[in-house]
């Protein structure tokens, strides 16, 4: 299970980075009538606790540095449910689509009416809600009455926008093809961490295409000021991390997936991890204009989610 809280420790370390750039964006600010928030994401692998990170980060900016800071996840930018199960309907052959998760399964429109909303503080912000137990776990929008909500008048300073692919980049069509060709004859594992071959390339190239859309929209590094990637040194803790958060699960609510099916969900992740790990590690802000006032931190987590070590890529 991922840990309950992050020690403060870790969290100044991780800050310490972060800090100045949050400073030297305000005070950039300062001078603008429309003034646009500090953006800060946070990626990481399933089960490495970005809801954990995500609220002892809003906190300590909050009460350590006095900065109005909100969050959002791209989890809660989901379409809603009746809209999942059409894409699902329409595309019964592509597996990558059948669940939510991929790039392609999100509301762009609704992801970009918030972030617009962020300009104008004469009126109020809400923040949207996804609610994964609705319809038998399949999940769906929450109630509008339900969202957390930004008074008019409120300056945000920073938000803190985390999600499992944030901070991907799609490839080329040939980088795939050529990637999905390798993995042909790749042996599988009980914990695989080589999927491509699993699925035809065209529904590869579908959901790179949508990633390339949602980047240009609202998930590029134009749209960052500053990215913390949780990561590890081995995917394979990918499944034993989510597998330790459903045996949390069963403890709790006596219900939950089984191991089985945990690996068959994180499979559906997995194809992603392959194709656009190496470039978010290589540097997210690196080939965009302007990526040099920008930051990136990677936090190298073990199987046990302690940090071994953190490296400033920018």
């Amino acid at each position: 299970m991922a840990p309950s809280k992050i020690p403060e420790t870790e969290i100044d370390r991780v800050l310490s980075y972060v800090q100045p750039f949050i400073s030297q964006h305000l005070d950039a600010q300062s001078s603008i009538p429309t003034k646009r928030p500090f953006v800060l994401g946070l990626t990481g692998l399933q089960g490495s606790g970005k809801s954990t990170w995500t609220d002892a980060l809003v906190t300590a900016l909050q009460q350590k540095f006095n900065y109005t800071t909100i969050n959002i996840s791209l989890d809660d930018l989901y379409l809603d449910h009746d809209e999942l199960v059409n894409l699902r309907t329409n595309n019964p052959s592509n597996q990558l689509l059948q669940a939510r998760g991929q790039p392609g399964t999100h509301d762009i429109a609704l992801s970009l009416g918030f972030f617009e909303s962020l300009k104008n503080s004469s009126e109020d912000t809400l923040i949207p809600s996804f609610d994964k137990s609705l319809f038998n776990g399949e999940g769906g929008r929450a109630p509008h009455e339900s969202w957390r909500r930004v008074p008019a008048g409120t300056r945000v300073d920073v938000v803190v926008f985390e999600g499992w692919c944030v901070g991907f980049q799609p490839l080329t069509d040939e980088v795939i093809q050529e990637r999905w060709n390798k993995e042909l004859q790749a042996q599988t594992t009980k914990y695989p961490t080589q999927t491509l071959k699993d699925h035809a390339i065209e529904h590869l190239l579908e959901v790179n295409s949508n990633l390339r859309r949602y980047c240009e929209m609202f998930v590029g590094p134009q749209h960052f000021d500053y990215l913390i990637h949780l990561d590890t040194d081995d995917l394979v803790n990918v499944y034993e991390w989510r597998i330790q958060q459903e045996h949390a699960l069963w403890q709790v609510k006596n219900q939950g997936m089984n191991d089985d099916e945990v690996v068959r969900f994180v499979k559906g992740y997995m194809p992603a991890y392959e194709l656009y790990l190496d470039q978010l590690r290589g540097g997210f802000f690196k080939a965009h204009e302007g990526g040099k006032e920008k930051g990136q931190l990677s936090v190298i987590l073990d199987k046990e989610r302690k940090i071994v070590k953190t490296a400033d890529i920018s």
